[in-house]
């Protein structure tokens, strides 16, 4: 499911960016966009849907709604 493909996202060793700046330590980088809605804002929708449904504050069919023009919205949407 959708839902089920948040927060696969690869993990990118960037080592490059660590020689060329002298960083004395190993550097990652999380590419959130691999998400299904393409944000780092799907983890917080499907987390906040997740403790809506567990607090019993979101019953099925219910509504969300969420004052955003950005990703939360589009996270939410989604899930």
């Amino acid at each position: 499911s959708f839902v089920e493909l948040i927060g696969k996202t690869p993990l990118l060793a960037a080592t490059r960016f660590g020689k060329k700046y002298g960083a004395n330590a190993n550097i990652f980088a999380k590419l959130e966009y691999f998400n299904p809605g393409g944000s780092v804002k799907d983890r917080i929708a499907a987390a906040i849907i997740q403790a809506a449904v567990e607090s019993g504050e979101l019953q099925p069919g219910g509504t969300i709604v969420e004052a955003t023009s950005g990703n939360t919205g589009i996270g939410l949407s989604a899930v």
